[in-house]
């Protein structure tokens, strides 16, 4: 099958992306604390590491799963479907999600992920306000957040997430995701590759399953500096209020969840089309 003239419009404006994924964008500022935190994850000895990356593999996989069974998610899906199926009568599961054209399914995605970045939005104003409950939870309420937005987006373009082959994926979609935007291309042309070479859907995932790596790590400690820098903003009061801690935590988390859903619009938005193609 050809394809239409709007999914080469937004092949076009994905090859745009792409370029920009490229441009490392960093201040000096931004290089000098990168190289700081790279020499001191150079200090940690590698069995430690290891342990800590199989630890985090495993934390996510169930944590995956129980984000995709419980019963917030299972009525999202419904609503999901309930949209679509107001956009084609003949919307029944997840996989009939394909039927529809990709600016429908784009403004599908858009309503979940819109709400999940005001979620984000919320929780890190929460955080900012610096009670020690809200700080500690911060982090495990970012992944739940973001992972379940990559589950919706997938939904939404007619993967379903219920299968390891799709799990995974959308685990390499977050773990990608998670990069800065200077590391981010090498993880998106890999994922490319893959749709590429895949002539079929899978049910079960044959490739490399250790997904946890030292950007996971590094990642990880610029959380717990962010975490830092609210704590010495959260003294400043304005009427009461720790304000401007409130901002930056809800600002940071914010364009985080932004960055993610949008990694994530586009790997499905390609992939989609690609599977059209065939």
């Amino acid at each position: 099958m050809n394809k239409t003239v709007r999914q080469k419009t937004i092949l076009n404006e994905i090859s745009l992306w792409e370029q920009e994924l490229q441009n490392d964008v960093r201040t000096d500022l931004g290089r000098t604390f990168d190289r700081w935190i790279k020499r001191k994850l150079d200090e940690i000895p590698d069995s430690m590491k290891q342990i800590f990356f199989e630890k985090l593999d495993a934390s996510l996989f169930n944590l995956h799963s129980f984000i995709q069974n419980s019963l917030i998610q299972q009525d999202a899906k419904k609503q999901i479907l309930l949209s679509a199926k107001a956009l084609n009568e003949e919307i029944f599961q997840i996989n009939d999600l394909h039927k529809l054209h990709i600016d429908q399914l784009h403004y599908l995605a858009d309503l979940q992920t819109s709400k999940h970045r005001l979620y984000s939005f919320i929780q890190g104003g929460l955080t900012g306000t610096g009670g020690i409950l809200l700080t500690g939870i911060d982090i495990p309420i970012q992944t739940i957040l973001n992972l379940r937005s990559i589950q919706m987006v997938s939904m939404c373009y007619g993967y379903e997430i219920n299968n390891p082959y799709e799990m995974m994926t959308s685990l390499k979609v977050y773990h990608a995701s998670l990069l800065p935007k200077h590391l981010q291309y090498n993880q998106w042309h890999e994922l490319k590759k893959e749709i590429d070479s895949d002539d079929d859907i899978f049910y079960f995932y044959e490739g490399k399953e250790d997904l946890s790596n030292r950007n996971s790590l590094e990642y990880i400690v610029k959380q717990v500096a962010k975490l830092s820098v609210l704590s010495l903003f959260k003294r400043k009061l304005v009427a009461g209020l720790p304000l401007v801690s409130m901002m930056i935590g809800a600002g940071m988390n914010y364009q985080h969840t932004r960055r993610i859903t949008e990694f994530a619009n586009k790997y499905y938005q390609y992939r989609f089309i690609n599977d059209k193609s065939h």
